[in-house]
């Protein structure tokens, strides 16, 4: 496995740990304030669709490049 494919797995990892924090929000119905001012739970809908396909879409990338 070479550099570019490792930083491409290390990307979707994090981006899917990401996608994971922000189900847990929803899940739970954690409050985040930023601000001083309530986050929307849409913000962290959208943000689980957007993560999550980033996440996807990162760790397949190297399998196009196979021969």
């Amino acid at each position: 496995m070479n550099s570019n494919i490792t930083g491409l797995r290390i990307g979707s990892t994090i981006f899917g740990l990401v996608c994971l924090a922000q189900l847990t929000r929803l899940v739970t119905h954690l409050e985040v304030l930023i601000g001083g001012h309530r986050a929307p739970f849409w913000v962290s809908g959208v943000a689980l669709v957007v993560t999550g396909i980033m996440s996807i879409w990162l760790w397949t990338i190297p399998n196009h490049f196979r021969s």
